[in-house]
């Protein structure tokens, strides 16, 4: 199995805290609404089959029900996504929330989506290329591919492990290991590999003062990539 035991009860243990837009996942609802203007200013959503990897309690594959999409999550966290389907529940929305690894979903799910989205995902697990070779696998052709991720680069440790974990402490302590981090490079690598083709790539960068994520040309710390599946 591709993930860190550790990584997952790391977030089962906090499951309940999930919604909670002031607790430990704060950055993952301050940062929702620029993920799903990125999605939208590259891919169509509504009616449109997408697949959300590592949803956790659903944050943005609630997003993306909203924008019309036809959603499915996936998670290795059981108590995380149970956390997703009551809350869905008091949103109203239809979700498809499976307890699954992406490779696991792979062969049988292979071209069903038009658009899969992987979202600070990539640097919590021992082998990312597989993960990225399962999103290529599971999109459709000519359909569309989105990862976030924090870069390997010193201003990313020192904004996201030393600046969000120790002194701003907007996240828990151990959330991220910096020696997973993935430069840019990598990344685009790895999905040249899967025959995914790159079309964008944002950085984003945190204002300490009001408190606020943007959009920016540097992608040093987080960023955001959008890549396309070649038609056949």
């Amino acid at each position: 199995m591709n993930a860190d035991p550790a990584e997952i009860q790391q977030f089962d243990a906090l499951a309940n805290r999930w919604w909670d837009p002031q607790g430990p996942f704060k950055p993952l609802h301050d940062l929702n609404p620029l993920r799903l203007n990125f999605i939208e200013q590259h891919a169509s959503l509504f009616e449109k089959a997408v697949l959300d990897v590592g949803c956790g309690g659903g944050i943005l594959s609630e997003a993306l029900a909203k924008a019309g999409a036809k959603v499915t999550g996936i998670d290795l966290a059981e108590a995380t996504l149970k956390i997703a389907h009551l809350h869905q529940l008091e949103s109203e929305l239809n979700i498809d929330y499976q307890v699954c690894a992406v490779e696991d979903k792979a062969p049988s799910a292979a071209g069903t989506f038009d658009v899969v989205t992987c979202m600070e995902l990539l640097e919590h697990v021992p082998d990312p290329a597989s993960v990225i070779q399962a999103c290529a696998t599971l999109v459709k052709p000519g359909g569309h591919v989105f990862f976030s991720t924090l870069n390997r680069h010193p201003k990313a440790y020192v904004q996201a492990i030393l600046g969000a974990e120790y002194l701003l402490k907007l996240l828990p302590r151990g959330t991220h290991d910096y020696s997973k981090f993935i430069t840019p490079a990598e990344l685009t690598a790895w999905a040249r590999d899967a025959d995914l083709s790159l079309h964008n790539m944002t950085g984003l960068t945190y204002n300490p003062l009001n408190k606020r994520y943007r959009f920016t040309d540097s992608i040093k710390v987080n960023y955001l990539v959008h890549f396309t599946k070649a038609m056949t």
